[in-house]
């Protein structure tokens, strides 16, 4: 890849974005069809753990994610992993816990769990577009 020119460089990167700008827009899509096509808007409230989620890799990964991937001994890192899982399960969690309370639907369950997977994918993308090391070149 190095010996390709800039600009196509340049282009397969501007290609890369605009798959993570379509998978978080597909993913908010799909959160909001939760709620729009049921008319009930309370599957909006994992909403809250998809922005808690990123929070503990902002704090305290910092820009250092190949520690989340390894054992480490350091307990910032520790505490970023169990905050991370925590907000993760959380959102699978928050549906979960209003389908089986009667307060949405099967359907909704569906579209939230699957803008859950589509968001998860975006995040597991931009993670592995960080540590492409041709992305840094530019």
């Amino acid at each position: 890849m190095a010996d390709l020119p800039g600009h196509v460089l340049a282009c397969l990167h501007s290609g890369k974005l605009a798959f993570l700008a379509i998978l978080v827009s597909g993913g908010i899509v799909l959160q909001i069809l939760a709620c729009a096509l049921f008319n009930n808007w309370w599957p909006m409230l994992s909403v809250i753990m998809y922005v808690l989620l990123p929070m503990p890799l902002l704090f305290f990964a910092g820009s250092d994610t190949s520690s989340l991937f390894s054992e480490s001994g350091n307990s910032w890192v520790d505490a970023t992993k169990f905050l991370t899982g925590a907000s993760a399960v959380g959102s699978i969690a928050i549906p979960a816990i209003l389908k089986h309370a009667g307060v949405i639907g099967w359907g909704a369950l569906a579209l939230e769990l699957s803008s859950f997977f589509v968001i998860v994918v975006a995040i597991m993308c931009y993670i592995q577009m960080n540590s492409d090391d041709e992305y840094r070149m530019l």
